[in-house]
């Protein structure tokens, strides 16, 4: 009799189809206990054929990401190494989306399917996914409240973990790696403040304000009365609590508000961190020209923002972010962004890039998620836990290799005082 061929060889085929490459650098072990692959690479295992199954019905990006925030396949050790090691090879060093398989390729992933008893109906998507295409027009304020919704109010005690005292939710500002998270998120608000030139007395508003953290700041140790905006409202709720607990009830109001029904301005100063990758591309030059109606004369606005780095890049609905983190979110280019607020009538004072930041910031995030696994996922659920696993530490492989970027754009409306000659009034 000939000698039984475990199912990690066929695993490898299958894989290798819809990764797009002959070669794969990685160990695979599967349900059975076979293993295939180079000796010493990082490891995946397939834990059910389930796994399998969800490449057959979805041969893409998707049908990945499914298996891996439900189980059904794992990688063993350095999360940063497997995935870099992953996204070396085939259609993931490609910018564009996944080529679909050919149609000899579907029968082979099929065959494969058949062979290793894996064939069957389409497995439900993990609950942790969601189509925000049934939820009305891209960008109206009902879907772009329910993204948020999705993204953000999955339970505060879940962010306090991952992102630390400070609750800050974007790029912190490194001296060095080695000074920390909350120190880097504590110069980074008060860089923010700086740039503004915030004095005692000033009114400020704060576009997608998160918890809060940026509005203290800046009312503590800046003298200011701050508005802050955000469609969660469990940002919003805790946010109201911290002021509260602040004693700056009178100076902060934090509010359950869709940026474009903000109507109280003048504002002397307005923050946007963070905010602008929900806003979308059709909807960005009606973003900059109504945060320019509520700026007075003078007053400056700093938006801080992902930017998409690698050339064109058509939208996918059907990847992993758009599914599981940043529903209708996009990611403009820096040029686009910078168009849109100078077609405002604003001012540009300074561009700072902060991709190499945000690398260090979504390690570190990384890193107090892995250290608060077990109370991450009693706090949410397992699936949750591995969604944020697998995009942040993708998130800052793309940073580190130059496919996003991250900018703060400080820009001015014309008619009040003259902006300071250099920087060193915030550097």
């Amino acid at each position: 009799m000939g000698r039984r061929i475990g199912v990690a060889p066929r695993l490898a085929e299958a894989l290798g189809i819809v990764l797009g490459t002959d070669e794969i650098p990685m160990r695979l072990r599967a349900w059975d206990g076979s293993e295939a692959g180079p000796p010493g690479a990082p490891v995946i295992d397939f834990r059910s054929r389930r796994g399998l199954r969800r490449m057959v019905w979805s041969p893409n990006q998707l049908g990945l990401s499914r298996a891996y925030v439900a189980g059904d396949i794992d990688g063993a050790g350095d999360i940063f190494e497997s995935f870099s090691t992953l996204s070396s090879v085939g259609k993931f060093t490609e910018v564009k989306a996944f080529r679909p398989p050919t149609f000899g390729e579907r029968v082979r992933l099929v065959r494969t399917a058949v062979r290793v008893g894996a064939l069957g109906l389409p497995p439900t998507p993990p609950p942790e996914e969601m189509n925000v295409t049934r939820s009305g027009r891209k960008h109206s304020k009902e879907r772009d409240a329910a993204a948020i919704s999705h993204h953000y109010d999955v339970g505060n005690e879940f962010y306090a973990l991952v992102l630390g005292p400070s609750m800050v939710y974007s790029c912190a500002v490194w001296e060095d790696e080695t000074v920390g998270l909350d120190a880097s998120q504590e110069a980074k608000l008060d860089l923010v403040c700086r740039k503004l030139g915030l004095r005692p007395g000033m009114r400020v508003l704060d576009v997608g304000c998160g918890w809060g953290s940026l509005a203290l700041h800046a009312a503590q140790n800046y003298g200011v009365d701050v508005v802050g905006v955000t469609l969660s409202k469990e940002q919003a709720d805790l946010g109201q609590k911290r002021v509260s607990d602040a004693g700056l009830a009178d100076r902060i109001e934090i509010r359950v508000q869709d940026y474009r029904d903000v109507d109280d301005g003048p504002f002397d100063a307005i923050s946007s961190i963070g905010m602008a990758e929900h806003v979308g591309a059709h909807q960005i030059g009606n973003y900059a020209s109504h945060l320019y109606g509520l700026l007075r004369p003078g007053g400056r606005l700093l938006n801080h923002a992902i930017s998409w780095n690698a050339g064109e890049m058509p939208p996918d609905p059907d990847s992993f972010i758009p599914r599981y983190v940043f529903p209708d979110g996009e990611m403009l280019s820096l040029t686009a962004m910078i168009e849109a607020l100078e077609s405002a009538g604003l001012e540009v004072l300074d561009v700072e890039a902060l991709r190499r930041h945000y690398g260090l910031t979504l390690r570190a995030w990384v890193h107090n998620l892995e250290e608060n696994w077990d109370e991450a996922v009693r706090l949410t659920s397992e699936g949750r836990a591995r969604v944020w696993r697998l995009y942040m530490a993708s998130s800052a492989l793309g940073f580190e290799r130059g496919l996003n970027g991250v900018n703060q754009v400080l820009v001015q409306r014309s008619g009040g005082e003259e902006p300071p000659l250099r920087r060193r009034d915030w550097m």
